[in-house]
């Protein structure tokens, strides 16, 4: 059967951007959440580690990440947030810090520990966590913890999910982010401490004292990406913040940035950009 030349254009045509379509999904997926009304959507999470390339061997094998670099930074870019990393020596892990850890979901928990295992990697407890799923946890290098959930519904393989305070005074904690970011506190199962911005839930669990704050330690600081940033930091400076490195602008990474440490310890930077990584 002879197939009309006009008829062979289209179908290659048709095949080709099915073909286009298939190499740019995982970029497509792996953004940041669409921002609240006040223009806050959660950013990233920036590791400090000793060896970058085994840790971006990682987020890409492990997580599904893709790498994006701009002059000095480096992140990997996933559903929901990105992990920014800078190789440096971490002065502790994260499990002796106010940021014992962040999380994921995934939709098939043995597959990811299987591959996990296989790959030399540290598994550490497996427990049904506080909303009823498979939770385990998982060590990066650097006694990095993360904290994978199993949510068999997932749409994708994997997705950021929270991100875990543990310190003395969690509902102190607390409130100071719902006033401070005009937020709404939402349970997490038996968390009744916990609220969420777009892309990430913040849970602030009760644990014992003497945690670290987080500057220069494995979990160096989290991020939060803002539309308007300069404004914004006008605003979180009239409520009494003090910014540990004031609102600049960075065109060499396309950032605008800030940077304060909250209550707790927890060292946390603002973003303008990272939507456009």
């Amino acid at each position: 059967m002879l197939i009309p030349n006009y008829l062979k254009e289209h179908k290659v045509k048709k095949l080709s951007s099915l073909f286009l379509l298939c190499l740019l999904a995982p970029a497509a997926l792996a953004q940041l959440a669409t921002p609240n009304d006040n223009g806050i959507t959660f950013g990233h999470v920036h590791l400090n580690v000793s060896d970058i390339e085994e840790h971006k061997r990682i987020w890409v094998e492990h997580f599904n990440g893709s790498i994006v670099e701009r002059g000095p930074l480096t992140v990997a870019k996933l559903p929901n947030m990105m992990v920014a990393l800078t190789e440096q020596e971490p002065t502790m892990g994260s499990r002796e810090t106010v940021m014992h850890h962040f999380g994921f979901k995934v939709r098939n928990m043995d597959k990811f520990l299987d591959k996990w295992r296989a790959d030399g990697l540290e598994v550490g407890s497996i427990f049904f966590g506080s909303e009823g799923q498979l939770n385990a946890y998982v060590i990066l290098p650097d006694n990095i913890a993360v904290e994978m959930q199993e949510d068999k519904g997932l749409h994708l393989e994997i997705t950021g999910y929270h991100v875990h305070w543990f310190l003395d005074n969690p509902e102190e904690i607390l409130q100071w982010y719902v006033e401070m970011f005009d937020l709404e506190i939402r349970p997490r199962g038996r968390i009744t401490t916990t609220t969420n911005v777009p892309g990430m839930n913040m849970s602030f669990g009760a644990n014992t004292s003497g945690r670290q704050a987080t500057q220069g330690t494995a979990i160096d600081h989290i991020g939060f990406e803002v539309d308007n940033l300069e404004e914004f930091c006008r605003q979180l400076e009239a409520r009494g913040i003090v910014f540990d490195v004031p609102y600049r602008e960075i065109p060499a990474i396309g950032l605008n940035i800030a940077y304060f440490t909250d209550p707790s310890g927890v060292y946390v930077e603002l973003t303008e950009g990272y939507d456009e990584y």
